[in-house]
């Protein structure tokens, strides 16, 4: 396992990103463990059943990703990723009653914008 700093990691990114395709690499902050950077490739740890899975509930969650990023990256259709999260537990929608009905009136005026013909010039 190789170790880098965490000044070293700030000013070379790309050094750290490349030795991690090669072996694990333990961050350190004033010379303690910090955290560790693993390659993810789709032949290694992501190809492991469920993880993939895992990583986008994980990010929904934390709303790192958004929910049609997230479904992508599980590799579940969108409606397949709602039924998955809310079996967790894990809130669709975001936001207060208030911001929720305003969004929904954005989307409702929309989608009638969008259906309304169009004349041709």
């Amino acid at each position: 396992m190789k170790a880098v700093s965490v000044r070293a990691l700030k000013n070379n990114p790309s050094e750290a990103l490349r030795a991690a395709r090669e072996q694990p690499v333990m961050v350190l902050k004033r010379h303690r463990p910090e955290a560790i950077l693993f390659h993810l490739d789709d032949d290694t740890l992501l190809a492991e059943e469920g993880i993939r899975r895992a990583l986008a509930t994980a990010l929904y969650r934390e709303q790192s990703l958004s929910l049609g990023q997230a479904a992508r990256f599980s590799g579940l259709g969108t409606a397949a990723f709602i039924e998955h999260v809310s079996r967790l537990g894990i809130p669709v929608v975001h936001g207060n009653t208030v911001s929720v009905r305003d969004d929904a009136g954005a989307v409702e005026a929309w989608r009638n914008a969008s259906s309304s013909p169009t004349r041709a010039p």
